[in-house]
């Protein structure tokens, strides 16, 4: 999950492009290497912004502790900049994990095939 590869191949790449770059972040619709298809039915990546937005709670409950740790300060100045910097600097990650949290594992019928793997080896032998 982490090289955001297929959750059904573990070899074809989920997202075009680089997290952090200055091209569109886009979602591939098949895998490339075992045709599975990402977005199972329409609107099925609407239930990954929920994912997100846990992601992003956590990400701003961690932040703001971390700054009052660090700085003991209570200037809502401070907070609302340093939790506005880490949301926007977030984003990117939690567009991706989010949907690849979603895909591996909050859908059931998606499982691991280890075939692809095998098929996959048995070509890169020769």
């Amino acid at each position: 999950m982490l090289e955001c590869r297929c959750p059904q191949c573990r070899i074809g790449r989920v997202f075009t492009g680089s997290a952090y770059s200055f091209h569109k972040q886009r979602t591939n619709e098949v895998c490339a290497y075992c045709g599975l298809q990402f977005e199972i039915e329409p609107g099925y990546f609407y239930a990954a912004m929920y994912v997100s937005y846990a992601m992003s709670v956590a990400e701003v409950v961690g932040g703001g502790a971390l700054i009052y740790f660090l700085t003991r300060s209570e200037s809502p100045t401070l907070y609302a900049i340093a939790l506005f910097v880490i949301i926007i600097a977030s984003s990117p990650i939690n567009y991706r994990y989010s949907r690849l949290i979603l895909l591996y594992y909050l859908t059931p019928r998606l499982k691991y095939d280890s075939k692809y793997q095998d098929l996959y080896e048995q070509r890169h032998q020769d």
